[in-house]
């Protein structure tokens, strides 16, 4: 039984920062591709934030380029969403996943306001 569960989110300012965690666990190999998604207030489609192959190589959505980090620790099974200068259009409830698969933790809410 694979588990994906995600941490990390709240309430924060615009400028702020946030780092969400995602820890995996049950049968899974290390060596997986992982991504986070988000879902929007209102919004019925989840759209692709940020992933991480295999070799470490990572892609990001161009809204949040050059403010939000994927990362991963292997050895933890975890993979990490390091958010800067938040902005209120980044409200949502945030998704990890599995790459090319149907595993997808319950979701952490992430609220920007002020």
């Amino acid at each position: 039984q694979v588990q994906l569960v995600e941490s990390g989110g709240g309430l924060v300012q615009p400028g702020g920062s946030l780092r969400l965690s995602c820890v995996a666990s049950g049968s899974i190999s290390r060596f997986v591709g992982m991504e986070w998604y988000r879902q929007a207030p209102g919004k019925q489609q989840r759209e692709l934030v940020a992933r991480i192959g295999v070799t470490g190589s990572t892609n990001y959505a161009d809204s949040v380029k050059g403010r939000f980090t994927i990362s991963r620790d292997a050895a933890k099974n975890t993979v990490y969403l390091q958010m800067n200068s938040l902005k209120p259009e980044d409200t949502a409830v945030y998704y990890c996943r599995i790459m090319y698969t149907m595993y997808w933790g319950q979701g952490t809410q992430v609220t920007v306001s002020s």
